[in-house]
């Protein structure tokens, strides 16, 4: 899975941005697994997700502040 920038994070709902946290999730722990197994290459990605998934989270936040205003 690419990584998502801020505008598209933005443009997405809740339910979208909870389904992409979890892929995103297996994504950090089939990573995790590689490097254990020496075959990981670009082991940088899993520092990328886990900032991918501190925005989404955030925007999560946001959007659900927003509603109970």
């Amino acid at each position: 899975m690419a990584i998502i920038r801020k505008k598209e994070i933005k443009n997405l709902n809740s339910k979208e941005l909870e389904s992409k946290i979890k892929d995103l999730r297996l994504e950090i722990l089939k990573t995790n697994s590689q490097k254990a197994t020496q075959s990981a290459t670009g082991t940088k990605r899993v520092k990328e997700i886990k900032k991918t998934i501190a925005r989404m989270k955030t925007q999560i936040n946001i959007k659900n502040t927003n509603k109970s205003k």
